[in-house]
């Protein structure tokens, strides 16, 4: 039995060594390293000493290869990952520039992460919370709805949603995405959007009303709103608790925000205070830029207490 489960893709990014290195011209990369949202999101989890799994795909190949040895050496339950012999494990190629922006390419394809399935009901027994990203939701919409049922199926174990909407107002484009994402919302217990998501999903042009908005939904207990490198502001039905970020040598900020996510979480399950938990996703956040790769960041227990002590 796990405490936490998620369903979405996973990947490996390949990345340039140094700034100001174009996609389109011969120089050196970096990688493989394992990557994708969810893949992030719950080995965060698993390594915050939480019982976690992962429902996804991956080729049978090195890069699938590279991903699940990481994931099932941090503790993430992986026996519902598919391992394709026909289809590869999707890939980003990714650049950095000296003005904070990044570029990306995927080499998606038809993933083997999009052919996962809602497991049996078994596997969620004892679930406490399924997370759900936006970008998983939009991948293709039968793995959506592959999303879609397993979130009831969590519910129906007893378990909350969590739901980080990472996503681009493009990929809302489609009415079947967008109702899907709506579905989701409407059943989360823990939202955790960015800022211009927030407004986004909510139509409203003012955080504050956005936020009002969200309550609206009984089943919304807490709103996380990030806010890069300007911190955080969590917003309960009974008090609100703002802080900022801890101080890093920022090397890479990919993957920060689902590092985030999975040490909220696990505060949650700690029956942390609503402010300590805080201090413990923005020290994993912290933690993950620190690191070049997005899962790469020295996240562990240990680690947290000392940022979160200081």
């Amino acid at each position: 039995m796990n405490e936490v489960w998620t369903m979405g893709e996973m990947i490996v990014e390949i990345m340039r060594a140094e700034e100001d290195m174009p996609l389109d011209r011969p120089g050196i990369f970096k990688g493989p390293y394992p990557s994708g949202a969810p893949a992030i999101f719950i080995d965060t989890v698993a390594r915050l000493g939480h019982s976690a799994g992962i429902i996804g795909g991956v080729g049978r190949d090195d890069f699938g290869g590279c991903i699940l040895r990481r994931l099932k050496g941090d503790g993430v339950d992986c026996r519902y990952v598919l391992e394709s012999s026909t289809c590869a494990t999707g890939a980003a190629f990714v650049t950095y520039f000296s003005d904070g922006s990044r570029k990306f390419i995927y080499h998606m394809g038809n993933t083997p992460a999009a052919d996962a399935k809602m497991p049996e009901k078994e596997a969620l027994k004892g679930v406490k919370y399924f997370h759900i990203m936006g970008c998983s939701l939009a991948a293709r919409k039968d793995f959506g709805e592959e999303i879609r049922k397993t979130m009831h199926m969590a519910m129906e174990s007893g378990g909350k949603i969590s739901f980080d909407p990472n996503i681009r107002k493009e990929l809302l484009k489609d009415g079947s995405s967008f109702a899907l994402v709506q579905e989701v919302l409407e059943n989360t217990s823990v939202f955790l959007p960015g800022t211009e998501e927030l407004l986004m999903l909510t139509g409203e042009k003012d955080v504050e009303a956005a936020v009002k908005k969200c309550f609206e939904n009984e089943r919304l207990e807490i709103l996380a709103l990030k806010k890069g490198s300007r911190g955080c502001k969590v917003y309960s039905r009974n008090e609100t608790v703002e802080m900022g970020v801890y101080p890093v040598d920022a090397v890479d900020a990919t993957g920060a925000g689902d590092s985030f996510d999975g040490a909220f979480i696990c505060g949650l399950l700690e029956g942390r205070t609503l402010r300590e938990t805080l201090k413990m996703a923005s020290a994993a956040g912290a933690l993950n830029t620190a690191a070049f790769g997005p899962m790469e960041g020295r996240i562990s227990r240990k680690a947290i207490e000392i940022m979160t002590e200081e």
